[in-house]
């Protein structure tokens, strides 16, 4: 009787046994399917969700460098870069922008988005091995943060905001011919704002132009400027000049109080009162920044052999308000093809 009942145990034993592995067999286990390093399992070829840790060291407070970061963080979920965002805004003080950027390398972030050119020269002092991408830079080379638009060298690359100038000057003429003389407030302390101040000095003899310049070196000193200004120009253009553009709207109230047109460098300026643009969108800007930061993160590829750009995409606009105070046609050819704004 024993001898049965042990025979017995014994084969309900083994039958268990034989069921326990056939489930093993049919249910993966947490192993399958994960991914190391990057690589995907042979037997589920799920990815691995990987975060990435992205520093975001951005100068200052205006719509531009705002859109440039709204643009890159969009442009991330958009490829599916997964990221930690770690955000600091340094309030146009320079010295701020290395203590962040030093910050970040401390943190041994995987990668810098530098929003203007002092913070992108901030970055590259603290680093010479954390890739770094910037943006709203207008020459790149001239900034020393690259060794040419092509070939980049070291580990800094990004997008360049310079605009098309050439086209940008041409509204004016095509707004009113008689406009002969066209102002440039810019801070005397930013190197790209003389650089573009230079371009269009350059540039604007051959349409029947002049430009009349006047340096700032405080926000506070752009009312004055402005005044100064006004009484010996038709017009006024805005470039993109960190300082100006934190007080855009100053600049458009005094031109259209004025009856003066204005022309941006950017669609920004347009939805603060300036009447027209033929320019970039810096959340565009962003969105481009964001390509290269996946192509780094991602794809592997080093800053050096991702040449520097400029604006894949242009955006012509008006400012529907102002183009109604200043008595202008809407219908003017000038305007042809542009998105009104308010």
């Amino acid at each position: 009787m024993k001898k049965g009942i042990v025979k017995l145990l014994v084969l309900l034993l083994i039958t268990m046994l034989v069921f326990t592995g056939c489930s093993a067999n049919d249910t993966p286990s947490k192993e399958e399917g994960t991914v190391t390093n990057g690589s995907q399992s042979s037997e589920q070829n799920v990815p691995e969700e990987v975060v990435f840790d992205i520093g975001i060291s951005q100068l200052a407070d205006h719509p531009a460098l705002d859109d440039a970061r709204r643009g890159f963080e969009d442009g991330l979920k958009e490829l599916g870069v997964n990221a930690n965002i770690h955000y600091q805004n340094s309030q146009g003080d320079i010295p701020t922008s290395l203590t962040i950027a030093e910050k970040f390398v401390k943190d041994k972030v995987d990668l810098i988005y530098a929003i203007a050119t002092p913070a992108a020269q901030s970055a590259k002092q603290a680093t010479s091995d954390i890739p770094i991408i910037f943006s709203a830079v207008t020459d790149p080379v001239d900034a020393e943060l690259v060794d040419s638009m092509e070939s980049p060298g070291g580990n800094v690359t990004g997008t360049s905001d310079l605009t098309p100038m050439d086209r940008q000057l041409q509204l004016f003429k095509d707004l009113d011919s008689n406009i002969k003389k066209v102002g440039i407030v810019f801070n005397t302390s930013e190197p790209n704002s003389q650089i573009q101040v230079d371009m269009a000095k350059e540039l604007a003899p051959s349409i029947d132009l002049e430009i009349v310049e006047v340096g700032i070196s405080n926000i506070n000193d752009i009312p004055q400027a402005l005044d100064s200004i006004m009484k010996k120009v038709d017009a006024i253009y805005t470039i993109t000049d960190n300082m100006v553009a934190s007080a855009i709207n100053v600049v458009s109230e005094k031109a259209i109080a004025n009856k003066m047109i204005t022309v941006g460098a950017e669609d920004s300026h347009v939805k603060d009162g300036i009447l027209v643009t033929d320019g970039l969108s810096y959340y565009e800007l962003g969105r481009q920044s964001a390509a290269m930061a996946k192509e780094i993160l991602v794809d592997g590829k080093s800053p050096a052999n991702i040449p520097s750009a400029t604006s894949e995409n242009t955006k012509k606009a008006f400012n529907g308000e102002t183009l109604k105070v200043l008595e202008l046609d809407e219908n003017n050819p000038a305007l042809q093809g542009a998105e009104k704004v308010q």
